[in-house]
């Protein structure tokens, strides 16, 4: 497919097949498969301590991804928005019900395999770098953001499909989805996503991912799920009034 590539200041034919995406899926499935086998020779304590240590990463992560909070007001405002629509569509419910229809279809054991779909998901899709390399490589300019990511990607995969299992691999393919979709999307509207918006969205990422390693630690269930309309909001808003 050829493409006009702006991000170069100039207009160019360029060769373009989604590369970094790609190597990116195959990085988490990759990582994911590993990940997977080594769950199997762990022991059962092993595992608990593995999964507070798993909450706490994922804490980590969305505080770093919240400490820089831009246009609070916005942001508050997406995410109880966001939360509301989620919760009259009940996506957690719908979740469910997918989740264990691929369980079964699959014939998958794995009792932890929504949460490690929905925690992957979040951790490889949400967030500046996810945003920035698809508009880079849908504009032309590079794939390269994309392959280092892949390679965190991998490492993170095996980390995550080791404590949660074959959802982890799974979320290759939402991955595929929404990835694919940004860079589509960046062939032809790359200066929609302006740096108030990609801040935006990283931050409502970090929020969800600290509710995601509360549900981790046990330390009390939210519905995570339902929030991930926020993440919608927060692009409307932004483009309407930063």
């Amino acid at each position: 497919m050829y493409i006009l590539a702006d991000g170069l200041n100039k207009n160019i034919l360029i060769d373009y097949y989604m590369t970094g995406t790609i190597v990116n899926t195959i990085a988490v499935i990759g990582g994911g498969v590993i990940g997977i086998l080594l769950k199997k020779s762990m022991p059962e304590r092993i595992k608990t301590i593995y999964f507070q240590a798993i909450g706490l990463f994922t804490l980590a992560i969305g505080i770093s991804m919240v400490w820089e909070l831009k246009h609070i007001l916005i942001v508050v405002v997406s995410l109880a928005l966001g939360s509301l629509t989620g919760e009259w569509l009940n996506l957690e419910s719908g979740a469910d019900k997918m989740s264990n229809y691929l369980k079964l279809k699959l014939k998958i054991g794995s009792e932890k395999f929504t949460e490690g779909l929905i925690t992957s998901f979040l951790l490889f899709c949400i967030g500046s770098m996810t945003i920035l390399g698809a508009i880079q490589e849908g504009t032309g300019v590079s794939s390269d953001l994309l392959f280092t990511k892949s390679l965190m990607d991998f490492f993170s995969a095996i980390i995550l499909a080791s404590a949660f299992g074959v959802g982890v691999a799974v979320s290759a393919i939402p991955l595929l989805l929404f990835q694919g979709s940004l860079t589509l999307l960046a062939m032809g509207a790359s200066q929609f996503f302006t740096p108030e918006i990609i801040h935006g969205l990283t931050n409502i990422g970090g929020i969800l991912l600290i509710g995601l390693g509360i549900n981790i630690l046990e330390i009390k269930k939210l519905r995570i799920m339902n929030m991930l309309p926020s993440l919608l909001f927060v692009v409307i808003l932004l483009w309407i009034f930063a």
